[in-house]
């Protein structure tokens, strides 16, 4: 398609996002008792939540059901148009059908809701009319009217279906806190990649692949130095004669002993450690060292079982599992 005006695009992105920002500041209005009923009944519902719609309502009633799905509660999208050529099947007696539609008008729609009304099921309306068939006909009404949509034709679903969203996200949050869902939940359902890794794995899991480099309050420096280089994590911990943990000596404590020119022959670990090094439990969420290691600007932690040194957790750990 050849352009044939002149535009500013960064006012036209600007007018779009303002369209579409007013439009959710305005549905804080529509919240109201039939909000209130369908967050109830979902909740206490026996069965699953079925979502339908067609066309770009469709597309929003997806990712409505795999947000729901993700926070706890049961959800499945049917078409409309699919529902009535067998995917009504899907539909169970103890099910709340929600369908979503700008106009409530579609053929579509008006052919699916007196199947789905002769199964018994609560039904609730996401419409962008009130006075449509569909808002007509159903139990609950979640109203996600708009004055005008950010196309310039005020015809290409934008504004109505950033609506459509927002409203789902407000059911969905509203639902979480309803179950108690918590992030230990979440992570049951999101197992895989860089988000699952951040609610599930724990600082053992990465500190146990390391060896454990470890030197005695008297050790010489040329036995730090060959502890620090052959364990390859650029640090050891500095243990007492009771095996209790009592200081640490990284790579760059050795710099700068070295700069200030003493005489290394005599020069034990005592003499270069820091004490009350920064540790983490093996039981903690590994992402929680991230953040203990950007908070003292270090890069490694020693890692504890209870008072018992039990190895390190490295910058290098979280950033090749993703967490970074």
């Amino acid at each position: 398609m050849k352009k044939t005006t002149a535009i500013n695009i960064r006012e036209t992105a600007l007018r779009t996002l303002q369209v579409e920002a007013a439009a959710i500041r305005d549905l804080q209005q529509f919240v109201d008792e039939d909000f209130e009923k369908a967050v109830e009944i979902i909740a206490q519902c026996a069965g699953r939540l079925v979502v339908t719609g067609i066309g770009k309502s469709a597309i929003i009633g997806q990712k409505i059901v795999a947000t729901l799905n993700s926070t706890g509660t049961p959800a499945l999208f049917m078409h409309a148009a699919d529902a009535i050529h067998g995917d009504l099947g899907m539909i169970q007696e103890h099910d709340v059908v929600m369908c979503i539609s700008k106009s409530g008008s579609s053929p579509e729609i008006k052919v699916l809701l007196p199947l789905v009304k002769s199964f018994g099921n609560t039904l609730i309306a996401m419409v962008g009319n009130t006075s449509s068939y569909l808002a007509q006909e159903a139990d609950l009404v979640l109203n996600t009217t708009v004055t005008q949509e950010a196309c310039p034709n005020n015809l290409a679903p934008t504004t109505s279906t950033t609506a459509q969203m927002a409203m789902g996200d407000a059911l969905a949050v509203c639902l979480i806190e309803w179950h108690g869902f918590t992030a230990a939940d979440f992570a049951k359902f999101h197992p895989g990649g860089t988000l699952g890794k951040k609610l599930y794995l724990k600082v053992g899991d990465l500190s146990r692949h390391h060896q454990t480099p470890r030197v005695r309050l008297d050790s010489p420096l040329q036995e730090v130095i060959l502890e620090i280089s052959s364990k390859m994590l650029g640090v050891t911990a500095v243990m007492d004669p009771e095996e209790q943990l009592c200081g640490i000596i990284t790579d760059g404590d050795l710099r700068r002993m070295l700069e200030k020119n003493i005489n290394t022959a005599t020069v034990i670990a005592r003499d270069i450690m820091s004490a009350h090094p920064k540790h983490i439990q093996k039981d903690e969420l590994a992402i929680n060292a991230l953040e203990k290691m950007r908070q003292h600007d270090i890069t490694q932690l020693l890692v504890m079982e209870d008072k018992r040194y039990i190895g390190i957790i490295h910058l290098h750990d979280l950033i090749r599992e993703g967490i970074i």
